[in-house]
């Protein structure tokens, strides 16, 4: 019993207290550095600084920032989450331009930054974020008018005649590699996240189209895009080639809050035709126009539709077009299939309908085993499957609601 009571935290390897110090929240990794010369030299490892969250604390202000930027973020950091003040009632200057500066310097891995109730109208433009990043998700955030333009950086740092002469032999060298404005003077971002971003304009949507590498562009709750933003930001043929958001391969549209708000149908904008656009996601108050205007799409290989309200004819006559689709998925979905008494006299009318029928759900029960819960309607799955042949379904939370007519 001696033995055991001698025993403590010293006697354990520093492999394992590290895993045991991953377990805490930043606050108290930064309490527990201070309880001892070793603590303080394990908390500094850039293993336990991969993934920084910051969310929580809510008593973060832009000095607690420099400290952890000088004393604990380093080269291990690949996803940092801040919280801003732009809700709170201290406010004042959260992000400066100078710690966004420090920290691509100290931390030249971070890929991924999610940036929660800040306000970001401080900045010049989306240029002084680090060049690393790969990812960047806007939620409830505010944004300058030119934010995402990265054309006039240049002219407001240096002026006009030695902007000229640094950039020239550094332009020739991005044209010959063909890398562009994606080079590390450039925006290198390939996922772009907006979530109820209310200053989020048509006008912002036109400068992404700069952005050489951006992928993947996820709009949800963004209230000001209109359809005539999304159909000039489109990628189509032009004279020196395809224009718009011509390298876009995933594209997310969705509103679903602000009950009452006009709704602006921004998915309308899909009917000029997107050149190369492979994923959509719809959602909300954006799935019915969307879905009128999708068949346009001739190089869409996934659809899913979220949080809305459909019918089993809304769906086969939007998707009978397209015959490239490889997958199709609902989530949160709600179906309303209609009732009609008429119909369903001319049905019982009929002797051999009745069995045709029969022998279909048979077969239908006989292939699958067993009935599945989250597919309510066997009758659209055997419209879409002689439409869509080669296309799976899925089947997220979907209800039905029973409507008579």
């Amino acid at each position: 019993m001696d033995e055991f009571k001698a025993c403590n935290l010293d006697y354990f390897p520093e492999n394992i207290l590290i895993d045991v110090l991953s377990y805490l929240s930043v606050k108290e990794l930064v309490r527990a550095g201070r309880v001892c010369k070793r603590w303080k030299r394990l908390v500094k490892d850039q293993r336990l600084w991969k993934t920084v969250d910051l969310t929580s604390w809510k008593g973060v202000t832009s000095r607690i920032l420099w400290v952890l930027l000088r004393q604990y973020l380093g080269c291990g950091l690949r996803c940092l989450r801040l919280r801003g003040l732009l809700l709170s009632a201290r406010g004042g200057t959260f992000l400066s331009e100078s710690w966004l500066k420090a920290l691509s310097t100290r931390c030249p891995r971070l890929s991924k930054l999610y940036l929660l109730h800040t306000d970001l109208r401080s900045l010049p433009n989306c240029l002084v974020f680090p060049r690393t990043l790969r990812v960047l998700e806007l939620r409830g955030c505010e944004l300058p008018r030119g934010f995402f333009n990265q054309s006039s950086s240049n002219s407001a740092t240096h002026p006009p005649g030695k902007a000229e002469a640094t950039s020239s032999a550094p332009h020739q060298g991005r044209d010959q590699k063909g890398t562009g404005l994606g080079s590390p003077l450039g925006v290198c971002i390939e996922k772009l996240i907006l979530n109820n971003v209310p200053s989020f304009t048509d006008q912002h949507l036109q400068s992404l189209t700069s952005w050489q590498r951006l992928s993947q562009l996820e709009l949800r709750d963004t209230f000001r895009i209109t359809a005539n933003g999304l159909r000039n930001c489109a990628a189509k043929d032009g004279l020196s080639g395809v224009e718009g958001l011509s390298r876009l391969k995933f594209l997310e549209i969705g509103i679903t809050g602000r009950q009452g708000y006009q709704l602006q149908m921004a998915s309308l904008g899909l009917g000029a035709g997107w050149i190369g656009l492979e994923e959509l996601s719809l959602g909300g108050k954006e799935v019915g126009p969307g879905l009128l205007c999708a068949s346009r799409l001739k190089d869409l290989k996934h659809l899913c539709l979220w949080a809305c309200k459909l019918s089993e004819l809304q769906i086969v006559r939007s998707c009978r077009m397209l015959r490239g689709l490889r997958r199709l998925e609902f989530l949160d979905v709600i179906f309303q299939p209609i009732q009609n008494p008429q119909v369903e006299e001319e049905q019982e009318g009929n002797d051999e309908q009745p069995d045709k029928e029969e022998g279909a759900d048979a077969n239908m029960n006989d292939d699958n085993m067993a009935p599945d819960v989250n597919e309510p309607f066997p009758s659209l799955r055997r419209s879409l499957a002689v439409l869509l042949p080669s296309c799976s379904l899925v089947f997220t939370n979907c209800s039905v609601q029973i409507i008579s007519d």
